[in-house]
C-alpha cells in the first residue's frame, strides 16, 4: 500500500537532512520521491560507484557493507545515500537488501533542481550536512 503525501512528509521530517525543513518545504520534497518494492538480494548501491540517488527505508532491512565487511543493519526510518544528494563523491558503502523492502527514493538531479526552485532549501540541508559533519568529527 502506497504512502500518501503527509506520511512521506512525515517520514522525511524524521531524516535528520531534512530535519529543519518546513512543513511545506517537506511536502514539496515528498513530491518527487518515488515510493519502490525491492526484492531481497538486490544491490541498491554499490561502494566505489557515483551515488544518484537518496534512500529512506519504509520497511525491511538492509545490510551495509565496507571493504566487504559488513558494518551496519538499517530498517525501518533509517536512510543512506545522502551524500549522493549533493556531491559526485563515490559510495562509501555497498548497501543489499536482505529482506523485501519498501523504500522512498529521491534521485539526485531532481532534488538539485528542487533546490534551484526554492533557494532557502539549500541553507537548511546545508546546516543539516554540517552538523552531521560535525558530530562525526567529533565521534572519531
Amino acid at each position: 500500500m502506497a504512502l500518501r503525501s503527509k506520511a512521506k512528509s512525515d517520514l522525511l521530517k524524521s531524516v535528520p537532512l531534512f530535519e529543519h525543513c518546513s512543513r511545506r518545504e517537506l511536502s514539496r520534497i515528498a513530491a518527487i520521491t518515488d515510493e519502490i518494492a525491492i526484492d531481497e538480494g538486490k544491490v541498491l548501491i554499490t561502494e566505489g560507484e557515483r551515488g544518484r540517488e537518496f534512500f529512506v527505508i519504509i520497511s525491511g532491512e538492509v545490510e551495509v557493507r565496507r571493504k566487504g565487511r559488513k558494518v551496519a543493519t538499517l530498517g525501518p526510518g533509517t536512510y543512506f545515500g545522502e551524500i549522493a544528494l549533493l556531491s559526485q563523491q563515490p559510495r562509501t558503502a555497498t548497501v543489499k537488501a536482505i529482506t523485501p523492502l519498501r523504500a522512498l527514493v529521491i534521485a539526485d538531479r531532481e532534488f538539485v533542481d528542487l533546490l534551484d526552485a526554492v533557494p532557502e532549501l539549500w541553507l537548511k540541508v546545508a546546516r543539516s550536512l554540517a552538523e552531521r559533519v560535525s558530530a562525526d568529527e567529533q565521534g572519531s
